[in-house]
């Protein structure tokens, strides 16, 4: 089903932003993402016009994040939301690093070896096995993912991406972030909105659309989200607008 053009942005909305894929567009490696000075300064804008009410939401760590983005400070949640800084600065870490981490990657030290086109990631909460570069060993990827989070119990689970599959703590997502930025000032009582362009992102997109919120898919393929964006530059129209007429 075609999705809807988004309304126009607003100041008074709370605002929940992936970043990879909404708003840089995707690198074939992780360190290799460019983030422009205009993209910054919008979001330093924008949360400074909303009165502090943005935060990025993302599958990154957030030490990853701040390195990019710097010298912009703002709520960040990351590792799919394993870890969150809130608006008053402080940081909440919500698991330890899983016992089987040091299982899962020795298991896979012999795979990496065997496919070079293979990225093995380790976020600190989750391992995140990257096949952009060998999109022919999509299947196996997640097969090989999906044993590997099976044998080491029910606290695991796994995280499909785009050209990713990521291994991490069970029961914390972007959804379960975006819940806890709605319960504290200064999000608390704006209506939430979420982008996003992948499949870590519907957890959030359901989450916003049980509070009757704005829910923006970026891309093609099924969502349950509510608008659509085409690409990255859209989501960056889309936020320029609700700037406009600001002092």
């Amino acid at each position: 089903m075609r999705r809807a053009l988004p309304p126009v942005a607003c100041v008074d909305w709370a605002y929940f932003l992936d970043v990879d894929g909404t708003l840089i567009d995707i690198a074939d490696m992780p360190d290799a993402i460019r983030v422009d000075t205009a993209l910054l300064d919008l979001i330093a804008l924008l949360h400074r016009a909303s009165d502090g009410s943005v935060a990025l939401v993302t599958g990154r760590s957030l030490s990853d994040l701040e390195q990019h983005l710097r010298p912009l400070r703002l709520p960040m949640a990351g590792q799919q939301g394993l870890e969150r800084r809130d608006a008053a600065g402080r940081l909440w870490i919500h698991a330890a690093p899983p016992a089987a981490k040091f299982t899962i990657k020795e298991a896979l030290a012999s795979v990496l070896a065997r496919h070079p086109g293979l990225l093995l990631e380790d976020k600190g909460l989750t391992l995140a096995l990257h096949y952009r570069q060998a999109p022919q060993l999509a299947a196996y990827a997640h097969r090989l993912m999906g044993a590997l989070a099976r044998s080491a119990g029910p606290d695991l689970e796994l995280q499909r991406g785009k050209r990713v599959v990521e291994i991490k703590p069970a029961g914390i997502d972007k959804g379960t972030a975006v819940a806890e930025y709605l319960s504290e000032p200064p999000f608390k009582g704006r209506r939430p909105v979420f982008i996003g362009d992948d499949l870590n992102d519907e957890h959030g997109f359901a989450e916003v659309n049980k509070l009757d919120g704005i829910s923006i898919k970026v891309g093609k393929g099924s969502s349950c989200a509510r608008f659509r964006l085409p690409d990255v530059a859209a989501v960056h129209r889309w936020l320029g607008n609700a700037l406009k007429g600001m002092p």
